[in-house]
């Protein structure tokens, strides 16, 4: 969220959330609606100005800084937003006759007959042929499904700050803004259940099952708009589904709205098996405008007022007492004591030696040296509003693990409106230490050279230990940044809300 301070009305606006809508429970409501006429929702936003209108105002009374590019990007999503107002992929995800039988995702769950849930999207298709031809005088043509936005750019351009004032004047409550790290992790929950609730295979009985698109299909029923922050694809299990996931979003009516630092082209490059991940970029490309943010500006370096001293370097005097005395501080309001911490997270548990109700005081080892991943940190900020770190060392080009973990902690906070405080052993603008080669990483040099591997292998085997880190740290530097400012840290006071 770059480049302004919010007014209260907007922040009111980005904080509004509805519940999910289902198929099963609020769809045919919304049909028994747009039957009578009234498709569109009315939302407490509807009396406010347009989208471009709000973002001028901004603008004019000092809370943004005056960018053209900006603008440019926001009128195109001005458009998207005039068409999302009336838009509703129900229709699409109507019935077939009944004389075509074919089982929705519930069914799917209890599927006790074996129809390979692979063959559902060509039943789909069929039906739809069918009805077609039998009932072109009667039926009303479906919705084309609009153009969604893929919005890139360097960081701290004000991508995120778009989607979200865009997102918040949609007026349609089957809509979803989630970090594109919380999607994934979603949709891999929801695999996994389906896997489950499958029969089990019979001995000499070899049936195909495709989870993928009916786990699409069901998130095409909770929503007609999903809107992602940071789109990034650095694990291979996400980069091997990503295909025909989307593609079954995008048939399912599904538009998408997405920020990302990357073009498409480079998505998930040089990553393993990238080959079979190419075509994914193909079906992004034709279902969403591309869009470059390319200021050169990055507005959270801008100079805002500071919280207050949030970030200490441990070789100054007194560093470690003074954050031990900010805990302290903080802590006096919290009802409860100090005491370790379990969080339970998908059958695992995370352990945090010293809590005291939202605040939690960590050390860069509890979490980052552990196998941790972007579940467990989302589960940290679900309990914490405030996380001390202490002890973050300089990341050398060899410390490639912690350095994805760092990352992914700094890009789930930042998301979640988690505050913190650091104790790191060398400035912010210092911590990506590119000195002289470890051990490690000189046998590795030594193993490639002995190879004769050419520039490029020696890219690819190097890939996350050089320039995915120094790219993503532009963003985590940028965004601790931001962090620090009073106006981060005003909006990260999330007590009674767990």
């Amino acid at each position: 969220m770059a480049a302004y301070v919010l007014q209260l009305t907007t922040r009111c606006f980005l904080r509004i959330t509805f519940k999910k809508t289902s198929l099963a429970k609020g769809v045919w409501c919304e049909l028994f609606e747009a039957v009578r006429g009234h498709a569109s929702v009315s939302a407490p936003w509807a009396t406010h100005s347009r989208l471009i209108s709000h973002y001028d105002s901004l603008v004019h009374f000092g809370s943004l800084r005056k960018d053209a590019q900006q603008r440019s990007v926001l009128l195109q999503l001005e458009q998207l937003h005039t068409v999302m107002k009336d838009y509703t992929n129900i229709p699409i995800l109507l019935p077939q006759p009944k004389d075509i039988h074919i089982q929705t995702t519930s069914e799917l769950q209890n599927n006790k007959s074996g129809v390979k849930l692979s063959s559902l999207e060509e039943n789909v298709s069929n039906a739809k042929e069918e009805r077609d031809m039998n009932n072109t005088q009667e039926k009303s043509p479906k919705p084309h499904p609009p153009y969604g936005y893929y919005i890139h750019g360097d960081v701290g351009t004000g991508k995120t700050m778009l989607m979200d004032l865009f997102y918040s004047f949609v007026e349609n409550r089957r809509k979803k803004r989630v970090h594109f790290n919380a999607f994934m992790l979603d949709v891999h929950r929801r695999i996994c259940k389906l896997k489950q609730s499958l029969p089990k295979r019979r001995i000499g009985k070899m049936t195909m099952y495709d989870p993928i698109f009916p786990v699409a299909m069901e998130i095409a029923e909770e929503t007609c708009l999903l809107c992602f922050d940071e789109f990034q694809v650095v694990d291979v299990a996400d980069a091997m589904i990503l295909k025909q996931l989307f593609e079954g979003l995008f048939k399912c009516g599904v538009v998408v709205v997405a920020t990302s630092n990357r073009p498409p082209e480079e998505l998930y490059k040089n990553g393993l098996q990238r080959a079979a991940f190419v075509p994914f970029i193909g079906v992004l490309k034709e279902h969403c405008h591309t869009v470059s943010l390319d200021t050169g500006i990055d507005y959270r370096m801008r100079e805002m007022e500071a919280a207050g001293r949030l970030y200490y370097i441990s070789s100054e005097p007194d560093a470690e007492n003074a954050v031990n005395t900010l805990f302290e501080e903080l802590t006096y309001r919290q009802n409860d004591v100090t005491r370790p911490r379990v969080l339970n997270v998908q059958g695992r548990e995370v352990n945090l030696s010293r809590t005291c109700g939202t605040i939690a005081d960590c050390s860069f080892q509890e979490l980052c040296e552990r196998p941790l991943g972007a579940g467990d940190y989302l589960e940290i900020a679900r309990h914490f509003d405030t996380v001390i770190i202490r002890n973050i060392p300089p990341f050398r080009l060899g410390m490639k693990d912690q350095a994805r973990r760092f990352t992914t902690l700094i890009d789930n906070f930042y998301d979640q409106k988690v505050r913190v405080v650091i104790l790191a052993d060398a400035p912010l603008h210092r911590l990506l230490d590119q000195g002289p080669m470890t051990g490690e990483e000189a046998r590795d040099r030594l193993m490639i050279d002995e190879l004769g591997l050419t520039d490029e292998a020696s890219e690819r085997l190097t890939l996350f230990t050089a320039d995915e880190e120094v790219f993503a740290f532009q963003r985590t530097i940028s965004r601790l940044t931001e962090m620090q400012t009073e106006q981060y840290w005003l909006s990260g006071d999330h007590r009674g809300q767990i």
